[in-house]
């Protein structure tokens, strides 16, 4: 197929703010493709090419622009080749190489091409083509039932993988996904609640656990082989020995746990945010020991406990890692629960969240099942821009311009970013030179007194609350908004929406 039609699709998708009509343009896409292009074509509508990201950079991009192609001559796997070589050069030269792959592979692509093989290789293509609607478009094109696609793309972790089996095999086929010990599966997440009581109201009896101020772990062993994921599924296993450690000494053959590792000082309580993720970086030094903590349990030794109740995964959990569970007490009791919280907060965690003791674990989803609560309220945003500051702040990038998450293009461009406020409060100094070194190297444009980025950059951001607000084009405006830290472990499209935001009015 022609990449020409892949991307009039986009632009028909990005038109339109109906779910149904984007659903349709897709599938009748997805319909058209060879079989041979139908991963590979859904994970450049996701800007998620199979190769992942390649090193291109927004400044290498606009480089490599030339004078675009009168007509439309690229197709699908040529876009695919090229990714290929680009991930693949590297040594002595490999600049210069990769240089050259860009530049004939944008000299051969139509302007409309080239704004798409940007937003790819970026990865901020915004058409709206979120991956929620892409699945719906993935089971019309297949004539298969919407919650078996989405299943096994859960499962899999894959959705082109998934439009292909859903397309070309069976309903049988497609029903057979299913956990594989060793490939990661997205986690679970959870909604917000204000107080533990209020979130045992919408679960009913649940398991109130400490919310850990660490970074979420996917944990895979068969046998003496353990492989550690993040919440992103990226694999980090070489730089936790220590957590491959105590899962093996675990009493079990094969198990998928989920939970949190984070660093603790010498009373046992958690250390900054930061020191755990420091762990995650490429050159991390190991000088910080972190400790496993586990919540939920998917697979053991040849049996998926996915669709069990929660009371029976805990129940698999404190019989196999009884010293490495999250605390948590079992309650209908909204006393019992609002202590629990007060004990998370006394211990030095975030708080708590509230699980439903009925829940299964729906891989991927975020629902009612599981509350967060915690003491303030935070939400994860995008940096969109960053001022320079004054005074002591003089030639450092301070003064942030916050975004919160469009889905649907409901006040702007599908999948895009909303700004909502701004903030200076919070950024020590070493936040503040990491963030000028930082918004450089993402710099897109600038004015005279403020550095445009791409928005890839999520920051945790603690609020007193929103304000209806005509300055932004959300309508709101978020009170006293302060930095608490940025999370390297979320991607821009893991942000909270500006609809979540707007929600709190009403609250």
């Amino acid at each position: 197929m022609l990449l020409d039609e892949l991307v009039r699709t986009t632009d028909a998708v990005a038109s339109t703010r109906s779910r149904l009509a984007k659903v349709d343009a897709l599938a009748d896409l997805l319909r058209r493709l060879e079989p041979v292009d139908i991963a590979t074509a859904v994970g450049l509508l996701i800007a998620k090419p199979r190769q992942g990201r390649v090193g291109i950079g927004w400044r290498g991009m606009t480089a490599a622009m030339g004078e675009p192609a009168a007509e439309p001559s690229l197709t699908v796997a040529d876009l695919d080749a090229a990714l290929d070589r680009l991930l693949v050069t590297a040594g002595a030269g490999s600049v210069a190489d990769r240089a050259a792959t860009l530049r004939l592979l944008t000299g051969a692509a139509t302007e409309r091409e080239q704004a798409f093989i940007a937003g790819v290789l970026l990865g901020e293509l915004r058409t709206g083509a979120l991956e929620a609607v892409l699945t719906d478009a993935v089971a019309r094109a297949a004539d298969r039932p919407v919650n078996a696609v989405r299943r096994a793309a859960m499962l899999s972790g894959d959705l082109g993988e998934t439009a292909m089996l859903a397309i070309t095999g069976t309903a049988a086929q497609l029903d057979d996904v299913g956990l594989v010990v060793g490939r990661p599966v997205r986690p679970m997440l959870a909604a917000t609640a204000a107080s533990a009581g209020a979130a045992l109201l919408a679960t009913g009896e649940a398991s109130v656990e400490y919310k850990l101020d660490g970074a979420r772990i996917q944990v895979h062993r068969i046998g003496d082989d353990v492989r550690i994921y993040t919440r992103t599924l990226a694999e980090v296993t070489h730089r936790l020995p220590e957590v491959v450690e105590v899962v093996r000494g675990l009493p079990v053959r094969d198990v998928i746990l989920d939970g949190e590792t984070l660093a603790l000082d010498e009373d046992g309580g958690p250390r900054p945010f930061q020191e755990t993720m420091a762990r995650f970086g490429a050159n991390a030094a190991r000088a910080t020991v972190l400790h496993p903590w586990f919540f939920d349990v998917l697979h053991i030794d040849g049996r998926d406990l996915l669709d069990e109740p929660l009371s029976t995964r805990i129940g698999v959990l404190k019989r196999i890692a009884p010293e490495h569970r999250i605390p948590g007490e079992i309650t209908a009791d909204a006393a019992v629960a609002e202590r629990v919280s007060r004990d998370a907060l006394a211990a030095g965690h975030e708080g708590v969240v509230v699980k439903a003791v009925g829940s299964a674990y729906a891989a991927g989803r975020r629902g009612s099942n599981w509350i967060k609560v915690k003491p303030v309220l935070t939400y994860d945003l995008v940096v969109l821009a960053c001022e320079w500051g004054s005074g002591r702040r003089t030639g450092l990038l301070s003064n942030l311009h916050l975004g919160a998450l469009d889905p649907t293009g409901e006040l702007g461009k599908p999948g895009g970013y909303v700004m909502v406020g701004k903030t200076f409060k919070g950024l020590t100094d070493a936040l503040l030179r990491w963030q000028t070194e930082r918004f450089q190297e993402l710099e897109v444009r600038r004015t005279a007194g403020t550095v445009w980025v791409e928005p890839v950059t999520v920051v945790e951001v603690a609020i007193d609350g929103v304000q209806r607000s005509s300055r932004y084009p959300g309508g709101i405006a978020l009170r006293f908004a302060r930095v608490k830290r940025y999370r390297d472990d979320k991607s821009a499209a893991e942000a909270d929406t500006v609809q979540t935001l707007r929600a709190l009015l009403r609250s």
